[in-house]
């Protein structure tokens, strides 16, 4: 089946949208992820300095360690 020029370029960018749109999804959410990392490892972190302090965090220093 031949389309009419003008009609073209639209079909093939209709064809490519669950395509293109997967890949930013995922993109997306390695993005997140890595954000998510980062953050878990810096919680970890203060955790670790409070406990070779000998003692437990605050509320207040926990919920800035999460909150950053």
């Amino acid at each position: 089946m031949l389309l009419p020029p003008p009609i073209r370029p639209a079909v093939g960018a209709v064809r490519r949208w669950p395509v293109e749109s997967q890949h930013r999804s995922r993109r997306n959410a390695m993005v997140a992820a890595t954000a998510l990392a980062q953050r878990r490892a810096q919680v970890d972190d203060v955790d670790e300095f409070f406990a070779t302090l000998g003692k437990a965090p605050s509320p207040e220093d926990a919920d800035l360690a999460a909150h950053g």
